[in-house]
């Protein structure tokens, strides 16, 4: 059985990134939030995998 990559709702990712839905979408708007998946009504999904990249592309080297 292939394992499943979750998808998120918009606001578990807000939650767990501890930003507001306005700076999400101001980050969608100039390219630099992660990936997203529009459904046919508007919300939003972003991939668990696809978070777990954009978090490891933004760590800074101490």
């Amino acid at each position: 059985m292939a394992v499943r990559d979750p998808l998120m709702e918009l606001e578990e990712v807000l939650a767990e990134l501890g930003v507001a839905k306005s700076t999400f979408y101001a980050w969608k708007a100039t390219g630099r939030a992660p990936k997203t998946i529009k459904y046919p009504n508007g919300s939003l999904r972003v991939r668990r995998s696809a978070l777990d990249k954009w978090l490891s592309e933004h760590e800074e080297n101490a």
